[in-house]
């Protein structure tokens, strides 16, 4: 169902640290990208707009880090 979040994990996550999930399954319909801390999938949410999510991945792909 288009409206329950698909939680997703980065593959650089796998080492079990500190990571955030996203459900960017929600964006085409609903126009925000869900975030939360994968440690504590029952506590708080971010939503941000798709286009606030896109600039952040664009930044963080280009970045030097």
């Amino acid at each position: 169902m288009i409206d329950e979040p698909h939680w997703h994990k980065s593959s650089y996550s796998s080492n079990g640290g500190n990571c955030i999930e996203v459900a960017a399954n929600l964006a085409p319909v609903h126009g925000v990208v869900p975030v939360r801390d994968s440690k504590v999938p029952a506590g708080p949410v971010l939503s941000v707009s798709d286009s606030t999510w896109t600039a952040f991945v664009d930044g963080v792909k280009g970045s030097d880090i």
